[in-house]
């Protein structure tokens, strides 16, 4: 059983599910200990909770001190298994944190698989949700993976009430080389609001226009307002991305009470128009997200503006699952980081 100190680095809820989800896929058994011990309100909250118990699920796994407030686990894992599951936060926990967890195990698992998961769709110190559906999941789509994601109804802090579906089907998957060589001079983007006056979403488009400058030229970002049929309490995002055959670069923000909705649109222009002109292949918080697929496909590579903390330690907890190592260097503004079996 490996040990993991979960203090390590970072420290925070993405070390926890990223090593239960690695043990559920290598099926190590795994003790994780000082679970977010560094935080205001240390060990685990009910969205980690539901994230750990999510991918026990997957792999029948026998799991110890999984209670609100802990600060250590044993996670074994048995069999992956495919199939339907229903997942509730139980809060406005981020449905999106959980499904960073679940979806390497769901790709791992080589049969049908979808779940269906109620909590909070687009919260702060979170991925909106279509940032995960517009920029991550179509950059793990270029590794050959087929994956479908629905936002059944958005739910928003503190009542959560969001509904998300993501399915999974098996597909061989491939090592891949992130470029940022030809992106598409179309930025397109989503401004949602739900249970809002229509000018916040406006305005928040208007403010990522204003930033992105010549650069937005060919922009088209749609404005989304919803309902109570469409949503569960008031909130909204804006996210924005831009293609290229290889990647997908992106930017996003979640509206908070006390930040004006301009604040919001010109954090996303200004990210934008920084990685894009950099030539940054991904955005540093997908730069964080995609080392685990790249590991786990056996390799690949890409460039951004710079490598995270939240990057650093996922690649050294990978490292203890995986025959991986990972390479950074930097040249001309950019970090590179490559990602090779180990002994290549």
């Amino acid at each position: 059983m490996l040990e993991i100190d979960g203090s390590y680095g970072e420290g925070g809820g993405q070390l926890l599910r990223l090593a239960v989800a690695l043990s559920a896929i290598t099926g190590a058994g795994v003790c994780i200990t000082n679970i977010r011990v560094r935080r205001d309100k240390p060990g685990l909250a009910a969205q980690h909770l539901a994230g750990v118990l999510a991918v026990g699920k997957l792999c029948s796994a026998r799991i110890e001190g999984l209670i609100l407030r802990s600060q250590q686990i044993v996670f074994e894992p048995a069999t992956l298994r495919g199939g339907d599951y229903r997942f509730d936060v139980g809060t406005a926990g981020s449905i999106t944190l959980v499904l960073q967890a679940l979806l390497p195990v769901m790709l791992a698992v080589h049969l049908p698989c979808k779940v269906h998961i109620t909590g909070g769709t687009d919260v702060r110190q979170a991925p909106a949700a279509d940032y995960l559906h517009e920029v991550i999941i179509r950059l793990v789509e270029r590794l050959g993976a087929r994956v479908t994601m629905r936002v059944l109804r958005r739910g928003y802090y503190p009542r959560g009430g969001g509904e998300i579906e993501l399915a999974v089907r098996p597909a061989m998957l491939s090592s891949a080389v992130f470029d940022a060589s030809g992106y598409s001079k179309a930025i397109c983007g989503v401004a949602h609001v739900a249970n809002l006056p229509e000018h916040i979403a406006l305005r928040m488009k208007q403010a990522v226009l204003n930033r992105l400058g010549a650069y937005g030229t060919q922009a088209s970002i749609e404005t989304q307002i919803m309902g109570r049929e469409a949503a569960f309490g008031a909130g909204g995002a804006i996210v924005c991305w831009l293609e290229s055959e290889h990647a997908v670069l992106g930017a996003a923000r979640v509206a908070e009470r006390g930040v004006s909705a301009e604040t919001l649109g010109e954090a996303v222009g200004e990210e934008l128009a920084t990685d894009i002109a950099a030539g940054a292949a991904l955005d540093i918080h997908a730069a964080d997200q995609m080392l685990v697929y790249l590991a786990l496909v056996g390799g690949g590579s890409f460039s951004t503006r710079s490598v995270s903390l939240h990057a650093r330690t996922a690649m050294w907890l990978i490292e203890q699952f995986l025959p991986v190592t990972f390479e950074v260097t930097e040249s001309s503004g950019l970090a590179y980081v490559t990602v090779r079996a180990r002994g290549e």
